[in-house]
């Protein structure tokens, strides 16, 4: 059932706060919803606004925004080693992540606490402490605007990578997702090997499942600010990844400086490091700052505009450009 709004307030549709508005705003929940509102044509502009956690409004909106609002998790096989599940669009991704959890599921646990819905996250891959959604997506479903019907894409064809994927390239604008595919095992299978996780699961009583998510989202609140208090989007940049020769010659400078192995030879560095190191954790200009707590993250201490977050991380970027000679990119989608 289609739910449809006119004029309306963005500012508690998008984590970062910002006052904007959209011309139409609409809520759907099927595929038959989705076909019903595109039957007349397309409109000129629309894109999908899931939970506001990764988009930075620069503007008002003059299109439609589709929102997915079905929430259903629905468990379809179980063969003792795996069991396979159906998740709405709509679905918190973190309610899932205690849906599994709460079953004794493993895969999605390093994951707990991430914000957003369920719809996004092949569209980001999202990802924290070594694991990422693509680990246990086995199928998109996704309603193709062009012809008004259903197309389901296994894992193998979405083109994930690191905060990448198909839908966020050449099939942005022509597909809607309405719901993932997941596999979940039965069989413990702790990833304690990034960052403080080991410590702090030690520091419960040793890896069962219900230990690492607690570790996870401890961590997390200890390092993130909370969107319903200070305004941001999570973590505003990507980690860069680099040739292993650029990363050995900054090593030899930065003998602490944090890095990971990528695929194909590449390494990964820690975008929030080469900040803090730059002097901006903490910094702040007016309504916009680096969060003091981790540098990763840019919040709006209240009136900022989009405008004003994104001139702030032109001068991040370029205080990192010129110190280490590496760029950073937005990890957050800008309209």
């Amino acid at each position: 059932m289609i739910r449809e709004f006119h004029h309306i307030d963005l500012r508690d549709r998008n984590s970062f706060g910002v006052r904007q508005r959209a011309a139409r705003l609409v809520e759907f929940e099927t595929s038959d919803d989705l076909r019903e509102f595109f039957a007349p044509g397309l409109p000129e502009r629309w894109t999908v606004l899931s939970g506001g956690n990764n988009i930075l409004f620069t503007e008002d909106y003059d299109g439609v925004l589709l929102t997915p609002v079905a929430r259903r998790i629905i468990p379809l096989e179980d063969n003792a080693k795996t069991v396979r599940v159906r998740v709405e669009a709509g679905v918190e991704w973190d309610d899932l992540v205690a849906w599994a959890v709460d079953r004794d599921l493993w895969g999605l646990e390093n994951l707990s606490l991430i914000p957003g819905k369920a719809g996004a996250a092949p569209v980001q891959n999202i990802g924290a402490y070594g694991c990422e959604a693509k680990d246990a997506i086995r199928r998109v479903e996704c309603f193709c605007v062009e012809s008004g019907t259903m197309l389901s894409l296994d894992a193998a064809h979405c083109g994930f990578g690191y905060r990448e994927s198909i839908f966020k390239h050449s099939l942005k604008g022509r597909v809607i997702i309405t719901a993932i595919e997941i596999e979940l095992s039965h069989t413990p299978c702790p990833r304690l090997g990034y960052g403080d996780v080991e410590r702090e699961v030690e520091a419960r009583g040793g890896a069962t499942l219900r230990n690492i998510r607690e570790a996870i989202c401890s961590i997390r609140r200890a390092k993130l600010p909370d969107p319903a208090v200070l305004g941001n989007a999570g973590s505003f940049f990507k980690n860069p990844v680099v040739e292993a020769s650029v990363a050995d010659a900054l090593t030899v400078q930065y003998p602490d400086m944090p890095h990971y192995p990528a695929p194909d030879g590449h390494v990964k560095l820690a975008a929030g490091w080469l900040i803090d190191r730059c002097g901006l954790k903490g910094h702040r200009e007016g309504a916009v700052g680096v969060h003091e707590r981790q540098a990763l993250v840019l919040v709006n201490y209240g009136g900022a505009t989009g405008h004003d977050v994104i001139a702030f991380a032109r001068k991040v970027q370029a205080a990192v450009r010129e110190k280490f000679g590496i760029d950073i990119d937005t990890e957050v989608n800008i309209l």
